[in-house]
């Protein structure tokens, strides 16, 4: 006698079938958008904060202008702030001014004993991964070393971060040239240019500072030849605020002109420069510090 299969036995076994093909096409649809390309979208800051001194008069004394900062940050939002010249009181100001973000760095004589190059980042958003430091001399693992003619220790302070969102990973290093040395800033240059050879190659780099020298030094020259880095100066859609420098002394709201913008954001890798502006920001004579600061929209295509 013949067996047949019962009508809504069969339906199920249909249904399952479809349920295994569509899956499976579903599964063929993820693996091709995942390997479509993504983008991550990062503002960057890079500022000199002014150390803090019992020199500096009202209304440019720390306790004045951190407010203005904090304003300003808040203002700008930015994703990545590579400060300059802080010390470890600022920091911590900083830190519970702003409570989105976290930052990495060292004192440059190691500890908490002198400026910072710190980079501060957007918690919510940005995971560190790595991080690390080096000085600028002759002896870069050497803490507070220092070579070339510089009277004062000079450092980086790096990190490589996660972006939550895309999960995708990028590069940010920081730091603050010599004011004195030419010697000093030139081989600082180059120790950064073959200290970075050790990073991830396919990933993008974002270098801010401090730099204490025009666009057209040696210094700039090294640091964006031969595919090194690009100035987002220079490869920016959008320039705002192009007829200015960086370097206001708490009196010049020309920052110095073009041939005083030493403080810069460069670029290494896929990266998109979408807008770059120089921040002459104060107000009722008061400046937030006695450098503007760079913020630049940047893009990675991955």
């Amino acid at each position: 006698m013949k067996k047949w299969l019962n009508p809504y036995f069969l339906v199920a076994i249909i249904m399952m079938l479809l349920g295994t093909v569509f899956s499976g096409t579903s599964n063929v649809l993820a693996s091709e958008n995942n390997e479509q390309t993504s983008e991550v979208n990062l503002k960057v800051m890079t500022y000199n904060l002014r150390y803090l001194n019992n020199n500096d008069p009202s209304p440019h004394t720390w306790a004045e202008r951190l407010p203005a900062i904090k304003k300003l940050i808040r203002m700008e939002r930015p994703d990545i702030i590579g400060t300059q010249e802080v010390l470890y009181q600022q920091l911590k100001d900083l830190n519970d001014s702003l409570p989105d973000y976290e930052w990495i760095g060292l004192g440059r004589e190691g500890g908490n004993k002198g400026e910072y190059s710190a980079i501060f980042y957007n918690e919510n958003r940005y995971s560190p991964l790595e991080y690390d430091h080096f000085w600028l001399s002759d002896t870069p693992n050497v803490i507070g070393s220092k070579s070339w003619g510089n009277s004062i220790p000079r450092m980086v302070t790096w990190a490589k971060f996660l972006d939550k969102q895309s999960d995708q990973q990028f590069y940010v290093v920081n730091t603050h040239f010599d004011h004195q040395s030419a010697e000093a800033r030139e081989k600082s240059a180059e120790l950064i240019i073959e200290e970075i050879k050790a990073f991830d190659s396919e990933l993008p780099v974002v270098l801010t500072g401090d730099f204490n020298t025009s666009p057209n030094s040696l210094p700039h020259q090294t640091l964006t030849s031969d595919g090194a880095f690009s100035d987002t100066w220079d490869t920016a859609k959008v320039r705002m605020n192009e007829n200015l420098g960086t370097f206001n002394g708490f009196r010049d709201p020309t920052g110095g002109g073009p041939e005083r913008r030493i403080d810069w954001v460069l670029a290494k890798g896929n990266v998109v420069a979408n807008s770059f502006e120089i921040l002459d920001y104060y107000k009722n004579g008061q400046f937030p510090s006695d450098h503007y600061p760079v913020i630049v929209d940047l893009a990675f295509p991955y």
